[in-house]
């Protein structure tokens, strides 16, 4: 996944309004920039932390540069814009680097569900393998030592994702969370039970009942990001 343009960058002032970010360039300039990440960001806001951000081509948006990524005081780079995971992950489906998922070659995003819902992926039965559905979330809450965990909020609507997980397995299909950690200082991701009891106790119970979780970290630079190495998930 290439970034749309050279990225710029800067230092951040302050995050506020959940979508927007104060940040001072390295020409000394101040502007304010959409910040695309609706979470609580524990970690990955803290002023004065260097950051890059991308210009967009739209002459009609109020803001036109979108804060991309963060530096940690810890020196880990973190991508702080969480809608790039599905698109991320797409792209590794696609070129074969989610080895657990190997064997499936045609994959849909955003399958609806009766209910209305729509899960991230979906892939129709191939090769004696049933058919399969990816939902997934993207991980940048860093707990130290190098422990990643979700969510970094409450989130009715993540819990409500793994429900219907499970309903689609207990129809027979296979069923897969798959954590995209965008924090190069995460090596191993777990459920948040400390922020949100009642995901980890559904997942908990997904789990039990077949749903399979599955951790892959980004690998991040100035120019690109690319799926890599899957990692440990502790549950």
């Amino acid at each position: 996944m290439q970034w749309h343009g050279e990225l710029q960058g800067g230092y951040l002032l302050r995050r506020y309004k959940r979508f927007l970010a104060d940040v001072v360039l390295e020409s000394g300039e101040e502007i304010t920039v959409h910040c695309p990440n609706t979470g609580a960001m524990t970690g990955c806001a803290e002023p004065g932390s260097r950051v890059w951000l991308s210009r967009s081509a739209n002459l009609k948006r109020k803001y036109s540069m979108t804060w991309e990524l963060l530096e940690t005081e810890a020196g880990a780079t973190v991508c702080i814009h969480s809608a790039l995971a599905n698109g991320l992950v797409h792209e590794g489906l696609l070129a074969g680097r989610v080895a657990d998922l190997a064997g499936y070659t045609q994959w849909q995003r955003e399958r609806k569900l009766a209910s209305g819902s729509r899960i991230d992926f979906y892939a129709p039965p191939t090769h004696g393998l049933p058919e399969c559905y990816v939902e997934v979330k993207s991980v940048t809450l860093d707990c130290g030592k190098g422990l990643g965990a979700f969510p970094d909020a409450v989130s009715k609507r993540a819990s409500k994702h793994i429900e219907e997980l499970a309903e689609l397995r207990q129809q027979g299909a296979r069923v897969v969370l798959l954590f995209a950690v965008l924090h190069e200082g995460i090596q191993r991701v777990t459920a948040a039970s400390h922020i949100d009891p009642g995901y980890a106790r559904t997942l908990g119970e997904a789990v039990d009942a077949g749903l399979e979780v599955l951790a892959y970290k980004a690998n991040i630079s100035l120019e690109q990001m690319v799926l890599g190495a899957s990692l440990p998930v502790c549950l």
